[in-house]
């Protein structure tokens, strides 16, 4: 059995574009679902403006690496690369896998 894989997301928004952002984001995670993927956290940290500091940040997990590869393969999410240009200034994504649990 595979194991769940994560992604720590950093994302910077447009000037403005919070709205856009935002619709961009309940499609993805739409799309995202149909491969077993979900947003299970977001953080918003209220920088819409700032270099330094993302907008938000998610921790996205898939079943395994094949989803999430069927996922950022998926023809519906391709076509909205214009959405997500527009709302999105900057990502950056961390990859990652389950660790120890540290409390109980």
């Amino acid at each position: 059995m595979q194991s769940p894989i994560y992604r720590v997301v950093s994302l910077w928004v447009r000037s403005g574009a919070v709205a856009e952002f935002e619709a961009y984001e309940r499609k993805a995670a739409r799309i995202m679902r149909k491969y077993g993927g979900s947003i299970e956290k977001v953080i918003r940290t209220g920088q819409e403006n700032s270099p330094d500091i993302p907008f938000e940040i998610h921790l996205v997990s898939f079943p395994g690496q094949e989803q999430f590869a069927a996922y950022r393969a998926d023809p519906e999410l391709l076509s909205l690369a214009t959405d997500r240009e527009s709302a999105i200034l900057k990502t950056v994504v961390v990859p990652g896998v389950g660790g120890p649990a540290y409390s109980t």
